[in-house]
């Protein structure tokens, strides 16, 4: 083990920040958690915490997956930088360039979902399985596809929370929670969206109570368009709504119903359950997904990314 090579991960969340050092899931050397404050302060915890490893060589590259909007474009002159963020304090903040200053290793950054869905496929659930999709369901709904073993990133990063789905509102007349599009599916079935509704947060809500049949029509919805478009081997469905479990049979039932048959594909028809399902790595997968891009970041000296 004093041999295997080791590397730096950020989960850089709204909420909270991990990091972490690791050589991967079964080698995790040293690990700080602390809450997500003002830029200058929350950055500065990070590079405390990684310059011992850093100044003496034991972290060969750090990768950082971060929450957005985030510019992921390696030409745009902002690459690296949360743009506009409804988080107080950290719009237009250049997170990847006050890491490599400070630390004057190589760094990647890509979006916490991505990150979450690159650790799935490297050492989690859907390992063997590319391409794959990795969609968190929280207090924001984003979704990381990976094919070929990267994250995809194309004009942006996919906002895979904000796609229509259908909206009855003499069944659920409430009009939304997105600012920028009220019904989206983050709209409609995210968590802020669920209590907002509800006048409850997901987790008070009873197992058997009939929101729950509406909310699995969500994200079967927006399944449904995942799989016709994307076609993925493999769907992650992580989050803090996800925790309650309950929610992944209703919802692999209802993705059934509205495919009625058009796909033959048997993980839709016989395997479903092993189609559809919750995080491998449990709420590690952001952390060692940032370990998995550091690790993909140390592999070519031609990364775009550097």
């Amino acid at each position: 083990m004093q041999n295997k090579k080791l590397y730096g991960g950020i989960e850089a969340g709204g909420t909270k920040f991990v990091c972490v050092v690791a050589g991967g899931p079964s080698h995790i050397v040293d690990e700080i958690r602390f809450k997500t404050t003002m830029p200058e302060e929350t950055l500065g915890r990070a590079i405390q915490f990684f310059k011992p490893f850093a100044a003496s060589g034991q972290i060969h590259a750090i990768g950082v997956g971060c929450f957005g909007p985030l510019d992921v474009n390696p030409g745009s002159p902002t690459y690296g930088y949360i743009t506009a963020t409804p988080k107080t304090g950290w719009s237009n903040t250049n997170v990847l360039g006050i890491l490599r200053g400070a630390l004057g290793i190589k760094i990647a950054i890509d979006t916490d979902v991505n990150a979450a869905g690159l650790g799935e496929y490297k050492w989690g659930v859907s390992s063997g399985h590319d391409p794959s999709l990795y969609l968190t369901i929280g207090t924001g709904i984003g979704g990381g596809y990976i094919k070929d073993g990267r994250s995809l990133i194309g004009l942006l990063s996919p906002e895979m929370g904000h796609i229509r789905i259908p909206h009855n509102h003499e069944l659920d007349p409430f009009v939304g929670n997105c600012s920028f599009h009220e019904d989206c599916f983050e709209g409609l079935a995210s968590g802020p969206a669920i209590e907002k509704r509800m006048g409850m947060s997901g987790a008070m809500i009873p197992e058997n109570d009939p929101f729950w049949n509406l909310e699995a029509d969500y994200i079967a919805s927006a399944l449904v368009n995942y799989i016709l478009t994307l076609s993925p081997k493999k769907i992650v469905l992580g989050g803090g709504v996800m925790q309650r479990e309950f929610l992944f049979p209703k919802i692999r039932w209802r993705v059934r119903e509205l495919l009625n048959g058009y796909l033959t594909s048997k993980s839709l028809l016989e395997y479903i359950e092993d189609y559809i399902v919750p995080p491998g790595l449990g709420n590690q997968s952001g952390s060692l997904g940032a370990i998995a891009l550091a690790m993909q970041l140390n592999e070519t000296n031609n990364d775009p990314r550097i």
